[in-house]
């Protein structure tokens, strides 16, 4: 994001930056501040148009968001619902794009194409110089069903190396390109499960495909839970993971609540039965547990890392704490480890 805001400069843009909480004095600050200042371009998170859905809160009726001509929203994935929300309720003649990428290739693998229609839920289509493929496990391209996000050619902002791995490029290779090596493709696995849509050839994420949840084999996108849970008023955040248990995986919830609200035997009811309307039995967690503050980990693009919180449970160690905005919130779940066996 800094050099989308950088580069911008070059155009005559006036950047706006923020900091401090959104929510502060009242979860509608941000929509005050672009009647005041007249914004053109908002960027923002799946998180905060989730927690505005919970609250069912209504900007449009309460601002003159007159000058506002587009929002960007990137870091986790927006629910189908979220896109609804933004149209219905912040405003109807804008363009709202959803893009993802990743800080390793200073960059978008998918994005915004004002020239196309937005669909719920959707991505608009492969950003330009970007050879994006789905692979299922053979590594064939498919279409219409969840499978790796790839790229099959090289991108004008790839990395050239890692730091300290200028000769071998080990760790490098490991990293992105060994994944299809021993069927004989050398393409590069960012690690994200996708669809790429046959229809309107559109991308929709469904959540790293490292941290994916295979409770009695079935693969299921933490997204696909995010994006039902987080919509509820009484869910400011939640984290959920799999955890190797009696010879399956069982889902595990941690939540972390907006003020006002316990957790409860009947908002734990609420949870279940809500995913359980909403997606699908195999999507309803074992054991829900309350997080203090600040105890959902995230690096420092906004991603959740539900990977490091699985090694933790799984007793394993983690390898870079320092790539964590909040690595203390790790704490938490080492603490969690002996009753979650």
């Amino acid at each position: 994001m800094w050099n989308w805001l950088i580069s911008s400069l070059a155009t005559g843009a006036t950047i706006f930056l923020y900091d401090g909480n959104p929510l502060y004095p009242e979860p509608l600050r941000f929509f005050e501040l672009m009647e005041k200042h007249k914004i053109s371009i908002f960027g923002t998170s799946a998180a905060y148009i989730h927690y505005l859905m919970g609250l069912n809160v209504k900007p449009a009726e309460k601002y003159d968001l007159s000058s506002l001509r587009e929002i960007s929203q990137t870091a986790s994935t927006l629910s189908p619902e979220g896109f609804e929300y933004v149209y219905r309720e912040i405003k109807q003649d804008l363009f709202f794009n959803s893009i993802s990428g990743g800080t390793d290739i200073n960059g978008c693998f998918a994005g915004a194409i004002p020239i196309l229609p937005v669909y719920s839920g959707e991505l608009q289509g492969r950003a330009l110089a970007m050879k994006v493929e789905s692979y299922s496990g053979k590594a064939e391209s498919i279409e219409d069903e969840q499978a790796e996000l790839i790229c099959e050619a090289p991108s004008p902002s790839m990395p050239t190396h890692f730091w300290g791995d200028d000769d071998n490029m080990t760790k490098y290779k490991a990293a992105y390109f060994d994944h299809y090596k021993d069927i004989g493709k050398n393409v590069w696995r960012h690690g994200d499960y996708i669809v790429i849509h046959s229809d309107t050839g559109g991308i929709t994420f469904w959540g790293r495909s490292d941290a994916v949840l295979k409770p009695s084999g079935v693969r299921i996108g933490t997204a696909e839970i995010y994006n039902v849970v987080e919509q509820l008023p009484e869910i400011a955040d939640s984290l959920v993971i799999g955890q190797k248990y009696e010879g399956d995986i069982r889902i595990i919830m941690f939540v972390l609540l907006n003020e006002g609200y316990e957790l409860t035997d009947d908002l734990k009811t609420k949870i279940r039965k809500t995913l359980r309307e909403k997606t699908s039995p195999r999507h309803i967690p074992k054991l829900i547990f309350k997080t203090p503050p600040d105890a959902i980990p995230y690096t420092f693009s906004n991603k959740k890392v539900e990977i490091a919180v699985t090694k933790i449970i799984h007793g394993m160690a983690i390898a870079n704490r320092g790539a964590l905005r909040n690595p203390e919130s790790l704490d938490f779940y080492e603490k969690m480890k002996e009753e979650l066996k």
